[in-house]
């Protein structure tokens, strides 16, 4: 039975469908005499102190060398011209598989090895790799399963030339079915992640704790990070706040661990997600453990309402979702629905299992030379640790009776958007200088990782909340990044902007400056070796001058937006 061009082939057909004859030329047998010279060994052999391994083409002195150690016939095969030997088959069948962060390895005793190139997620064209397979039956292409995920250097695929040699009509056939790759490593991207915690009277601390420390561990198993934590009570109109504050500071994908479980589209995590301006796209995944898992969106960030068994380390139907979400594949009603096919989950810790020994070919243990070993990644360098330091000493003399710090925007005290930014971006440490009403600052911003240093000299101006701060830095601080509190538009993905640039000229170590279609703006990332210089400086002048001096050493980063000029300074610039 044939199938109609385009359609996958049924259960039914398979079981009506034989593998074809095969396709191949090549003469199998045993041979004797001048009749061996040109066979491939199909299996090894030793002549005195000469060891002739399975797959190679005996010459004519080999031959000798045979009939002198008594071996008069030796098994093997003759391939005919139109054949090709198995590595060389098994290389261009792999290299066919291979599409992007894959890489095929030279083939050994007639398999091809694939392996990742990236940290990432397996995505797999299976009707075509089972085409391929249904092409001869020389030619055998297995993977690990689709969505499966991986590490750097893993074996993802493997294609073995059964017999020693095919014919070259069957590579032109798969070159046919898979004319594009049918297999890729969606690479994990590491993002800005923040988790909502909410929380209810009665709940321990610990409790809560824990499910920070258990998000953290998983995050760090996809190579992402947890920039920014917020607690508030399970009220709807809380959580809409703290989705609006993460968001605002620039995360990427925003999880909610409630003190209640989700039970409705209409429960309170839910509502608070669409009074804050989302919208709910799955309520429910058929995966135990997971069922309970939300799926929304705010603008293009995802939103996750996490189930129960997120407070577990184990693997559950979350670490399938964030997989997809951090290599950027789909997630539709489709996609959820296919979860349920092995969706029940019996498996151990992690979403990452380790790695464990494979097991032999089926040749392995006459040829053992199947592929080569995983390489080992060199050791990164320490990457440059980047202080934030954010000024919030100010006295706010031009807002009347009012201090601009404490005003909200979009419901955000304006000091906490600025420190939310500082600790959703890559920043090693924040650092937050206080002044004027220094007790109702610090109450906002107050933080695990924020560490407060007061300015009691906040009247002489900008210079001494400078000397304030780089003298309140981590010692190992390499450069700091310097942020003026009064500028609500500046998020995570400016600072990190900034950030980046550095690190990828951390040697040169320039002062960092973002730029909008031409103009400077905040903030500036200045180098360990002008703190003294910073430290030295008098007024209010902040450290303009110090940019005019050292002007060839600045390196300029275009920004898409005004963010890096727009503060606030009077009522009016509140109001627009």
């Amino acid at each position: 039975m044939t199938n109609p061009p385009g359609r996958r082939p049924t259960p039914q057909d398979r079981r009506m469908q034989t593998f074809p004859p095969p396709h191949s030329t090549l003469a199998f047998g045993d041979f004797s005499g001048q009749d061996a010279v040109g066979v491939m060994l199909a299996h090894s052999l030793t002549a005195g102190a000469q060891r002739f391994r399975k797959g190679h083409v005996l010459s004519a002195e080999d031959v000798a060398l045979l009939h002198a150690a008594g071996i008069a016939t030796v098994s093997g095969a003759r391939l005919a011209a139109d054949d090709l030997a198995e590595n060389p088959a098994a290389e261009q069948v792999a290299a066919l598989l291979a599409g992007p962060n894959t890489q095929a390895r030279v083939a050994s005793g007639g398999r091809s090895n694939l392996h990742a190139t990236a940290a990432g997620i397996v995505v797999i064209d299976a009707e075509r790799i089972v085409r391929a397979n249904l092409v001869d039956e020389a030619v055998a292409i297995g993977t690990l399963p689709p969505w499966t995920p991986v590490r750097k250097g893993q074996v993802i695929a493997t294609v073995k030339i059964i017999p020693c040699g095919v014919a070259r009509r069957i590579v032109a056939d798969c070159r046919t079915i898979l004319a594009t790759p049918p297999l890729r490593i969606a690479e994990l991207q590491p993002r800005r992640i923040a988790l909502i915690v909410t929380e209810l009277p009665g709940i321990r601390e610990k409790t809560l704790a824990a499910t920070i420390t258990v998000t953290q561990q998983r995050l760090a198993t996809f190579g992402s990070r947890l920039a920014l934590e917020l607690r508030c009570p399970h009220e709807a109109t809380a959580i809409a706040a703290a989705v609006r504050e993460a968001h605002a500071a620039g995360c990427e994908i925003i999880l909610i661990s409630g003190a209640a479980g989700t039970k409705d589209r209409r429960d309170v995590a839910p509502s608070a997600i669409v009074a804050a301006g989302g919208r709910i796209e799955r309520f429910g995944m058929p995966v135990e453990p997971g069922n309970m898992l939300l799926l929304a969106r705010l603008g293009s960030a995802p939103l996750l309402v996490l189930p129960g068994c997120a407070r577990s380390r184990r693997l559950n139907g979350l670490d399938w979702v964030l997989q997809r979400l951090l290599a950027d594949l789909p997630l539709d009603a489709a996609d959820f629905a296919a979860m349920g096919v092995g969706g029940l989950i019996r498996q151990t810790p992690g979403a990452f299992p380790e790695p464990a020994e494979e097991a032999e070919s089926d040749d392995a243990a006459d040829a053992r030379s199947d592929a080569a070993p995983i390489d080992n990644e060199p050791r990164a360098e320490r990457p440059p640790r980047i202080a934030a330091l954010v000024l919030a000493a100010g006295q706010s003399r031009r807002m009347g009776s009012r201090h601009k710090l404490l005003e909200r925007i979009d419901g955000i005290p304006l000091v906490r958007r600025a420190v939310n930014a500082a600790l959703a971006s890559r920043a090693a440490s924040v650092t937050v200088v206080t002044g004027s009403r220094a007790e109702e600052i610090g109450a906002l911003v107050a933080a695990p990782r924020v560490t407060l240093a007061h300015n009691p000299d906040y009247a002489e101006g900008m210079a001494s909340s400078l000397r304030r701060g780089i003298a309140a830095l981590p010692a190992d601080a390499d450069a700091v990044l310097v942020l003026l509190a009064d500028m609500p538009r500046i998020d995570a993905g400016h600072l990190d902007r900034l950030i980046e640039a550095y690190a990828e000229r951390a040697d040169q170590a320039p002062i960092v400056v973002p730029t909008h279609a031409g103009r400077r703006g905040n903030p500036v990332l200045w180098p360990h070796r002008h703190f003294a210089e910073m430290t030295a400086l008098a007024g209010d002048q902040g450290a303009r001058a110090l940019l005019d001096r050292h002007a060839t050493e600045i390196q300029c980063v275009e920004m898409p937006d005004t963010a890096i000029f727009n503060d606030i300074d009077t009522p009016e610039d509140l109001a627009s």
